[in-house]
């Protein structure tokens, strides 16, 4: 994930974003860094329960296991 898809991502979720005149960013008064490391662990965490859930489970068919994933998206 990079520094602007981090950024967009801030962005589109509402947080305040500052263009520096240096050219550096800054997300609600941090650096995009400390942000970029957030979604990182965020991406690796969820890969992990992916993983977990492919492990515990047998899908019948690609389109199971595609839906089953897509459903830990769905917010309740």
């Amino acid at each position: 994930m990079t520094k602007d898809d981090v950024l967009r991502m801030a962005q589109t979720a509402g947080f305040p974003t500052t263009h520096h005149l240096s050219g550096r960013y800054d997300i609600a008064g941090q650096s995009v860094a400390r942000f970029e490391r957030f979604a990182n662990l965020v991406a690796a965490a969820e890969r992990e329960a992916i993983l977990q859930m492919s492990a515990d489970n047998w899908y019948k068919t690609q389109k199971d296991y595609d839906d089953a994933i897509r459903a830990r998206g769905e917010t309740k």
